[in-house]
């Protein structure tokens, strides 16, 4: 079965290479191939009650299917270049953030129309941050929320299904180099192509390496990082949410001298689990729904760490850090701030006793025993930081999930096309480690769409 464009995997990367491509050339005989499910058919087990922790679905819902990892994220696209990768050092600085806003105009048509746009420009929060050794960084937020976000990939899909032929639950076990293209083969079945776009996103991170390996398609080592969740109630960030909804703010640790940075503010949200690898890690997810939203914010609190010599894995540092809290908390562990500092773990009746009440049912325990020491040291350096610009971060109740864990795949070789060693060849999203966030995942989609247009 031959295609014009053969597209490996559907979160952003492949959704937005897909609906570019026909837009563009809607003549074009194009194929989207997905290992997890349709989007409807994608529900974690996990209802609080019965089922409780992860069960280890072949396919994990929450990270694989039609929108990726982030259909069930908290749907923020953050319109900078600042942070979430870097896609400008191929397309140029301007060209990227047009292409984030083109994004968002997508979005916007697809069932995110009347949803708030935020920004960091002349927020007052930015001297007050400065004043305190906190640097905020500069972004424009589109909020869609959990929910909204689902609505847009509803309408996406409803659009795309029509002009490209979907194939969920079918995992690609090899891409190969042809005379004219490449031979993509599945269980069963192989096809070929003239292009190949390979979005497979940061669970696709072992394949892709994989993938690297048998097409001799250079990698280097990317970072990892490692940390906590937070979880405070809403009124002691409102201030903060209130107008810039999420805040990413850099702290430079005294002791180490580490980065430590808040990562993915959810204002009234919920704390996760995500399964990545068949390793239990916390995430967090807001609602745009006044309905479904909680008397609690979360945020990551992230460290970053990046190995090169004479160790390179990253990941591997990163994955054995989670498998040791899976081991000690049969998934992710809880601990109050307060239990932290005074060197003793959580238990069920002290979280049962704090007054902030938890959104995820985790194990209570010892943070202590699973994060290295300059790691936690910096976190706790972090929240002491906070607590000057949002007094009551570092009470004692305040919950702290661990372990958050943010993998990125080692970065692929690719030209200023994000195109590898072979013509036709493009490698976008998280799964080439260039692009770490749904808005520069979603513009990469777009820009290897008109490139590909461009060359027939």
């Amino acid at each position: 079965m031959n295609y014009d464009v053969i597209i490996i995997g559907a979160g952003p990367g492949g959704i937005y290479s897909a609906y570019e491509l026909t837009r563009l050339k809607p003549e074009l005989k194009l194929a989207v191939f997905e290992a997890g499910h349709s989007l409807e058919k994608r529900h974690c087990p996990i209802d609080g009650e019965k089922i409780k922790s992860c069960v280890g679905c072949n396919s994990c819902s929450i990270m694989s299917g039609f929108g990726g990892a982030g259909a069930f994220s908290d749907g923020k696209y953050n319109i900078t270049n600042a942070f979430g990768g870097t896609l400008y050092q191929y397309t140029g600085k301007q060209q990227a953030l047009d292409l984030m806003r083109y994004v968002d105009d997508i979005n916007m048509r697809y069932g995110g129309e009347g949803t708030k746009l935020y920004s960091t420009a002349g927020t007052q929060f930015k001297k007050i941050c400065m004043q305190n050794d906190l640097h905020l960084l500069d972004a424009s937020v589109r909020h869609l929320g959990t929910d909204i976000n689902y609505v847009v990939l509803e309408h996406l899909y409803e659009d795309l299904k029509e002009k490209a032929e979907f194939f969920f639950d079918t995992p690609v076990e090899s891409v190969a180099k042809t005379d004219d293209g490449y031979e993509i083969t599945c269980k069963n079945t192989s096809y070929t192509c003239k292009n190949c776009i390979i979005s497979v996103g940061r669970s696709g991170s072992k394949w892709m390496e994989q993938v690297c390996r048998d097409m001799e398609i250079e990698t280097k080592s990317n970072r990892v990082d490692i940390g906590v969740r937070v979880e405070l109630p809403a009124e002691i960030f409102s201030h903060l949410t209130d107008e810039l909804y999420e805040s990413k703010i850099v702290y430079r640790t005294q002791k180490y001298g580490d980065l430590v940075r808040t990562f993915c503010m959810n204002p009234k949200g919920a704390v996760v689990t995500e399964n990545t690898n068949g390793i239990i890690t916390v995430n967090g997810h807001s609602y745009e729904d006044p309905s479904r939203q909680t008397n609690n914010t979360n945020f990551a609190l992230l460290v970053a760490k990046h190995f090169s010599q004479p160790f390179k894995d990253s990941n591997g540092y990163g994955e054995s850090i989670a498998r040791l809290s899976n081991m000690l908390g049969g998934g992710v562990i809880v601990q109050r701030f307060g239990d932290l500092i005074r060197g003793q773990r959580s238990t069920p009746s002290r979280i049962e006793e704090s007054f902030t009440t938890p959104t995820l049912n985790a194990t209570p325990g010892d943070l202590s025993l699973v994060l290295p020491k300059r790691i936690l040291d910096g976190l706790i350096e972090m929240v002491y930081a906070l607590d000057k610009i949002a007094p009551g971060t570092a009470n004692d109740d305040t919950l702290l999930y661990g372990v958050e864990v943010k993998f990125y795949n080692m970065e692929v070789a690719v030209n200023e096309k994000l195109q590898a060693r072979y013509d036709g060849l493009y490698i976008i999203g998280d799964g080439s480690g260039i692009t770490h966030s749904l808005s520069h995942a979603s513009a990469s989609g777009v820009y290897v769409a008109r490139n590909i247009v461009e060359c027939m």
